[in-house]
């Protein structure tokens, strides 16, 4: 299926400067929020507990922060959480006293509240917290590593780095958005970032996949046509490929309800920087490194003689006159 007419070159390459200063200007925001507001992290990363409480009718969150207020629970996170009768308590810390099921002492401290269930106590202490948030940026730094590696075997070093460069801006972007919106960082939003990392990896290869090819069979010396040319030509799988994502992941953030709203958002934001990214970015990249058509012919040039010098040597072995 086509959505852009076959056949027609679109000058991308002749408005990447445009493209690249409006994503500079992403990046530096992006990073300013990170520095200056910071990621709201959850107790995945930070340590603490979180309550869960439905009531049968509204959540009084005001009289259960006074309530709360009173006791060692004091300056608790209360928010309402999918629906108007239900809460989610968010205590700084873990319980001193292991022998102590905080769900039966949030229904003694709560009961003047009014009528209500304990659906869910989640407790993760400050260590574990903090090794999950280590592990969790190696998961990230040996994920950009194999990637930088992997492509660099397979295309040409200045590939490896333009999709690294691409990867990174989509990840700080999405960190930036995260972090204006204040959603709350937990595994699920790294398990997000992640699938971003590889869903924005395919699209990129897929286009220096056609950026190779074109540079092999073309008769252009120009690397700013090839470009244009070659992503022309992925560009109905591109936004076929990325619209049938958004619509699953809008579908998810719309009425998936509140406990998966934090990685449809951040899957929302990485579909959409991604798909952008691969169109006008990754190959951006490739050209403000300076990548030669002229020396990477003549590279697959020595490569296809000396495969032409061992498979002649392999069949005059063959044919026993070695």
């Amino acid at each position: 299926m086509e959505i852009f007419k076959k056949g027609v070159v679109y000058d991308f390459m002749g408005k990447r400067i445009p493209f690249l200063g409006l994503s500079v200007l992403l990046v530096i925001a992006s990073i300013g929020l990170l520095v200056t507001k910071g990621l709201n992290f959850g107790i995945d990363f930070a340590g603490g507990t979180i309550v869960q409480v439905k009531y049968e009718q509204k959540a009084p969150i005001d009289k259960i922060r006074e309530v709360l207020n009173d006791t060692q629970y004091k300056g608790s996170s209360i928010t309402e959480f999918g629906s108007p009768d239900e809460v989610v308590i968010r205590i700084t810390g873990t319980s001193s006293n292991l022998a102590t099921d905080i769900g039966d002492e949030m229904h003694k401290l709560l009961d003047s509240t009014g009528n209500f269930e304990v659906r869910r106590v989640d407790m993760v202490g400050p260590k574990v917290g903090g090794e999950l948030r280590e592990k969790g940026l190696m998961a990230m730094g040996l994920s950009l590593l194999i990637i930088l590696i992997y492509v660099s075997f397979r295309f040409e070093w200045r590939f490896a780095i333009a999709s690294i460069l691409a990867l990174a801006h989509d990840v700080i972007i999405a960190l930036g958005a995260i972090s204006l919106f204040n959603v709350e960082v937990n595994l699920d939003i790294l398990a997000a970032i992640l699938t971003i990392l590889g869903y924005s990896l395919n699209d990129t290869i897929i286009v220096f996949d056609r950026i190779r090819e074109g540079v092999q069979t073309s008769k252009e010396t120009i690397l700013n046509k090839v470009v244009n040319e070659s992503v022309s030509k992925t560009l109905s799988r591109t936004t076929l490929t990325s619209l049938t994502t958004f619509f699953v992941v809008i579908t998810l953030f719309l009425f998936g309800g509140e406990i998966i709203h934090g990685f449809a958002f951040t899957m929302l934001v990485g579909v959409i920087v991604g798909t952008y990214s691969s169109i006008f970015i990754a190959a951006s990249f490739l050209v403000q490194l300076k990548f030669s058509i002229a020396n990477f012919r003549a590279k697959e040039a020595e490569k296809q003689k000396r495969q032409k010098e061992k498979d002649k040597l392999r069949a005059m072995y063959e044919q026993g006159t070695v």
